[in-house]
């Protein structure tokens, strides 16, 4: 008899080659674990390569999801459960598996050219696997899907590639998932076409009862429904929250969203989200190329609409001339900036947090905006409410910086009632301002095109700080420059004062962070605190300019460590603008955990 066992947190790693749909069921099996309750957080690993060569490590694709009834604060470091569909993704992937952990492989991807594409020679890696220190479970993964969908009238290559649901409906018995969901998005997928529904359907159940009837198992798992706070859930990807959030601002606005950009790895999934809601007005263009994304959405907030414009690193390169140009004329433009791991192409499909000094400086002449970074999947809603509330209070741009583990990755989503979001709203006391007067914090009015009596000139060349006329004069120039930087760091009040997540200033220790360290580090202090450590968690989602308390917080710790995946960016300014003489901890390996040790 198979052996229940119930644990209180679980990380599974699925991989195999790019074409073998892994993340598909990597999906599939993040759906599943949503609607059980469980907390979980996922990181999905895939190639460069549009087609990376078959059978190779360059070509392996991953999938990993850390699951529980107990608080999830990361995708995980080592797993306890790895799939291996290949002897590629075994290879790279054998480390991250913890002892004792469970090792299920593909036996059929073990054969002699697929042991010559990994770099094992002739010697076969499953002959002196360490019976003892791993539960191993060898199945012709391969040679048992195709007979499960012997009878389905369908391409030998289809069948082959059904591979995918074989091992998902193992997994499904495993940790004891019903197959339904599953089952309806494939039915939804490939509802007209009848032989490719049947076969995957079969290979799913096949999978699943070859768990349930074959005895090579020990036992099942079953995680228990997480204590989450009361309300409706969803899961939801950094970018997909993104998206929700510009359609939360435009409504909130009443300004209808404009949405240009040049697709870029991590970024493109945000047109391709908001493309899906054109029937409410959300108006989506994919440019030519990245200056000309940029511009459109300057226009397209010159006709007073939420303009926005989307990108990756290489890209916010050539939008640094249109962004200055924003700068200069002062208008409510919101430039997202989901980063990967560089220089120049660098690893697109890896994440990095190496744009902090490019968006502070990355423009000619004094050139100030405000920054704002998102700390988690769900977080990138609130991130882009406040990025485009900024922005509209200030008339300014504004860069929200995301990642591409916070971009890709998942976890549940408190979903927020539209009606009760709070969006100050200081433009409207602007509204009998003359077109060049401003407000006590420097701000002048939003005029969109066609205002009678509010005319004026645009453009870059410099204004007068009275009548907005183009002036060459030094002493202007510089009046303009010190406005337009008064403006932004006007900001530092108008947002929420710093917070310290986890611990107090009474703390000897802070570690501090940004953007997609927040959960490693919360997970880390937690574990130090439990320990007795006195230790304490900050994180900024502000950069630009910081909380006006972020001085007085900072310095009643004793030491400040500031773990990045960068070469030490916030550190640097924590230094700069504060004499902090804080502790940089670096990191870049394009991989947000410590999945790739050696």
């Amino acid at each position: 008899m198979v052996e229940s066992i119930i644990k209180k947190e679980v990380v599974v790693k699925i991989a195999g080659d790019s074409g073998d749909g892994i993340q598909l069921i990597g999906g599939q099996f993040t759906g599943s674990t949503y609607e059980v309750g469980n907390d979980l957080a996922t990181f999905p690993d895939f190639p460069a390569e549009i087609r990376a060569p078959q059978g190779t490590q360059a070509g392996v694709s991953g999938f990993q999801i850390h699951f529980g009834s107990v608080e999830i604060e990361t995708a995980g470091d080592d797993c306890d459960v790895l799939v291996a569909l290949n002897a590629a993704a075994l290879k790279i992937n054998l480390k991250s598996l913890k002892p004792g952990g469970i090792l299920i492989v593909d036996t059929n991807g073990f054969d002699s050219k697929n042991l010559k594409l990994a770099g094992y020679g002739t010697e076969n890696p499953l002959d002196s696997i360490d019976r003892a220190n791993y539960q191993f479970y060898g199945i012709a993964i391969s040679d048992q899907t195709k007979r499960s969908v012997e009878q389905c009238a369908i391409d030998p290559k289809e069948k082959d590639r059904c591979k995918n649901m074989y091992i998902l409906g193992v997994l499904y018995w495993l940790y004891e998932r019903n197959m339904d969901s599953t089952i309806a998005f494939l039915n939804a997928k490939f509802g007209k076409q009848a032989g490719i529904l049947e076969a995957n359907v079969l290979a799913l159940k096949a999978g699943y009862y070859f768990g349930e009837t074959t005895e090579i198992f020990k036992a099942r798992y079953e995680v228990k429904e997480a204590h989450l706070a009361k309300g409706d859930y969803r899961n939801i990807t950094g970018n997909q929250a993104i998206s929700l959030g510009l359609i939360a601002a435009s409504h909130q606005l009443q300004k209808p969203l404009f949405f240009a950009t040049y697709p870029i790895t991590p970024a493109s999934d945000i047109l391709h989200e908001l493309a899906k809601y054109k029937e409410i007005g959300v108006e989506t263009v994919q440019a030519e190329d990245e200056i000309a994304a940029a511009t459109m959405a300057i226009g397209a907030v010159f006709g007073g609409n939420l303009g926005v414009t989307c990108t990756s690193g290489p890209g916010m390169d050539l939008k640094a001339e249109s962004i200055s140009l924003a700068v200069s004329m002062e208008i409510p433009l919101v430039v997202i900036d989901v980063q990967r791991a560089g220089p120049s192409t660098g690893m697109p499909t890896k994440t990095e947090q190496a744009d902090l000094m490019m968006a502070m400086y990355g423009r000619h002449g004094e050139c100030p905006l405000p920054i704002i970074a998102a700390k988690s999947p769900s977080n990138c809603f609130e991130a882009t409410l406040k990025a485009c509330e900024i922005a509209f209070n200030f008339n300014t741009p504004v860069i929200l910086l995301s990642d591409g583990y916070i971009a890709n990755g998942s976890e549940p989503w408190l979903i927020p009632n539209v009606d009760e979001i709070d969006m100050r709203d200081t433009e409207s006391k602007r509204a009998n301002l003359k077109t060049f007067e401003r407000d006590e914090n420097m701000v002048r009015p939003y005029i969109p095109f066609g205002i009678a009596g509010k005319e004026y000139r645009i453009g870059g060349l410099e204004k007068d700080f009275v009548t907005g006329g183009i002036s060459y004069d030094a002493q202007n120039h510089e009046k303009m420059i010190l406005t337009r930087e008064a403006k932004v760091n006007a900001v530092a009040n108008f947002c929420n004062p710093l917070s310290i997540e986890l611990g107090s200033e009474n703390d000897e220790i802070a570690v501090i962070g940004w953007g997609s360290t927040y959960g490693s580090i919360r997970a880390a202090v937690k574990k130090l605190r439990e320990e007795g450590h006195s230790v304490a968690h900050i994180h900024f989602t502000q950069l630009h300019p910081f909380p006006a308390n972020t001085e007085k917080i900072l310095k009643s710790f004793k030491k400040i460590i500031v773990p990045e995946m960068n070469r030490g960016q916030l550190v640097k300014l924590i230094r700069e603008q504060f004499l902090i003489d804080a502790i940089s901890y670096s990191k870049v390996q394009g991989y947000p955990s410590n999945n790739r040790k050696s």
